[in-house]
């Protein structure tokens, strides 16, 4: 879900509500691109053999020409290894099932903090009481934990709870698995200082609760999370955010897999933290 499932209201909403919206993608065009092909005219007469041996000579030609003389090299220059390679300093070291923290203090640190707080604020741990509290204590600057914990605690009050099919402590019923995670795409600073940075992080998903006899099936949505982040106890943390849906990707005519399947995957296939 984007955060309008999980933080109610659409567009730029700050957090609060219990909306729940769904990102429709669009059917791809077919063919958007494809030309037809030209059938080539039939050859005519003796002028047409006469070029094409012609032809054939230039061609033996160059290409002992070519055995005998280097070729020059290329001008155009394959690309460096390291334009795909991974930007930045090594991820920041997390034990597993943790936030990771002590983010540099600088533009790249600022992204890596709010790619990271992104991952913690759209999981499945946020809507458990406990674990809400520890990752709103642990993300959130000091003088915004208490307001943010009562918000979010209204938001994730019985009715959403209810709506998702998850008990008070935010559990799925026996046979069913809730899944919430979230996967940072790219991020963005929009702008910086050494005090405040605000940062664009671009995410898709999968949300929903996976398992027979399911009523809020698993799905995948695409929105970005705008984090305002303050430098402060030696680290970013984060002082608000919001959310609004897309970009989204033209949707591809695959396959849904099966509830059991889902639920399989979500079991077997462990989640991230992710650093830029």
């Amino acid at each position: 879900m984007s955060n309008d499932d999980q933080y109610g209201g659409g567009g730029h909403g700050e957090v609060g509500g219990t909306g729940q919206t769904r990102t429709r993608l669009p059917d791809s065009p077919s063919d958007a691109y494809g030309t037809p092909r030209r059938t080539p005219r039939a050859s005519r007469g003796l002028v047409t053999v006469v070029g094409v041996v012609v032809l054939l000579i230039a061609a033996i030609a160059f290409a002992n020409q070519s055995q005998d003389t280097p070729s020059e090299p290329s001008s155009d220059k394959a690309p460096a290894s390291s334009s795909t390679a991974a930007t930045g300093t090594t991820p920041l070291p997390a034990a597993p099932g943790t936030i990771p923290k002590g983010f540099a203090h600088n533009e790249q640190g600022a992204q890596s903090a709010a790619a990271n707080y992104a991952v913690a604020l759209v999981s499945a741990d946020i809507l458990k009481p406990q674990m809400r509290r520890q990752i709103v204590r642990q993300v959130f600057v000091a003088d915004k934990v208490s307001e943010l914990e009562s918000s979010l605690d209204q938001a994730y009050g019985k009715t959403f709870l209810d709506q998702a099919g998850l008990d008070a402590n935010g559990n799925a019923a026996q046979g069913l698995t809730y899944i919430s995670r979230t996967v940072p795409v790219g991020t963005q600073t929009a702008k910086y200082s050494d005090g405040i940075a605000t940062v664009d992080v671009w995410c898709t998903g999968v949300f929903g609760t996976a398992g027979v006899g399911s009523t809020n099936p698993v799905s995948n949505d695409w929105f970005t999370m705008t984090l305002t982040l303050r430098w402060t106890e030696s680290d970013w943390k984060v002082e608000g955010f919001a959310q609004k849906d897309g970009p989204a990707p033209v949707h591809t005519d695959r396959t849904a897999s099966t509830a059991e399947e889902i639920a399989k995957a979500a079991t077997e296939f462990g989640g991230f933290t992710y650093a830029r």
